[in-house]
């Protein structure tokens, strides 16, 4: 039985979400190991996004099962309302998986994207923006300069070609530089970098005196939710290793695949050591008394090999007991 009248009744409005929805899915199982500098990263992200984004927006963190002290910082950051909404999976649902949730339930008629290891520069929103109504029938835009295979962007060749008043260039534009600073956040030794580097081709299109890079990242893109929706759900049977799916669906529907000329975003990985920008704000975010060789890169091969196989081994085990299973 009903006693009296909900108040909620007698309310005219309610709150809107904000025209661009910032959406990053965070996932850091424990405090170690490969994770040992995640959560500092994930900081480092969130408080670059507080800081430097120039356009309204709804922040959106979308957690697929991390550790309790990730958690603790996510539900302190949406209780000071820095995260206006916050999705909290009990199992990891795998990156698609959480795209495929992110995809359709965003608030925001635009979604920025992030892997919860980007760091963002001031103003990256609306030059992002910019760009996606500058072009039509845009399916994603990463703010920085990237190579990437064009196999996953062989319908921007063909707009390229086809447009009247796109110049398409190929040859070689990317500068070392840039192509290392990035490839290094991968992980890859410079002598695995320098190897690419020199066998590859950049292809560009030139559209009102800019020049883009064709192709995008995974890892950060602005793009309309229509869009998006229109290629979900995406398969997900593994914690990572499909989100190639989203690149072939958007390119397969005739969408464009672009990156911009200037740095906008840094893919940072699992560590702080790597970006050049961060280095003066390195030593306040590490623990004092870290080894001085903490994240130097292993040289040696087999090493890496037989690091990467513990670190691996390692992993399950944990991820084993935390659900319970043998």
């Amino acid at each position: 039985m009903r006693i009296g009248q909900n108040p909620a009744k007698f309310v005219n409005e309610v709150a809107q979400p904000a025209k661009i929805t910032v959406a990053v899915i965070t996932y850091i199982p424990f405090l170690g190991g490969y994770y040992a500098e995640s959560l500092d990263v994930l900081k480092l992200c969130l408080d670059s996004i507080l800081q430097n984004t120039d356009l309204p927006y709804d922040l959106l963190v979308f957690d697929n099962a991390s550790c309790p002290e990730v958690r603790q910082y996510l539900r302190e950051l949406h209780e000071q309302g820095k995260i206006q909404f916050l999705w909290l999976s009990d199992k990891n649902i795998g990156k698609a998986g959480a795209w495929n949730i992110l995809f359709g339930g965003a608030p925001g008629e635009i979604i920025a994207y992030a892997d919860s290891d980007v760091y963002f520069y001031p103003g990256w929103l609306s030059a992002l923006v910019r760009v996606l109504e500058t072009f039509p029938e845009v399916g994603m835009v990463t703010g920085m300069p990237l190579w990437s295979p064009l196999e996953y962007s062989d319908h921007t060749v063909r707009w390229a070609k086809e447009q009247a008043g796109v110049e398409l260039q190929e040859g070689r534009f990317l500068a070392w530089e840039d192509y290392w600073r990035h490839s290094r956040s991968l992980g890859k030794t410079e002598a695995e970098a320098r190897q690419h580097f020199e066998t590859r081709q950049d292809t560009c299109l030139v559209f009102q005196g800019e020049r883009y890079y064709i192709g995008a990242g995974h890892f950060q893109f602005v793009a309309r939710k229509q869009v998006l929706q229109k290629v979900i759900p995406l398969p997900s049977e593994r914690p990572m290793g499909q989100v190639r799916a989203l690149d072939i669906a958007l390119n397969a529907k005739g969408y464009l695949r672009l990156s911009t000329p200037n740095w906008w975003v840094q893919h940072l990985g699992n560590t702080l050591q790597g970006a050049d920008f961060a280095a003066s704000i390195k030593q306040e975010k590490r623990e004092v008394g870290r080894g001085k060789g903490h994240g130097r890169p292993l040289r040696n091969k087999l090493l890496r090999r037989w690091v990467a196989w513990l670190n691996h081994q390692t992993f399950q085990w944990l991820y084993k007991a935390e659900r319970g299973e043998n």
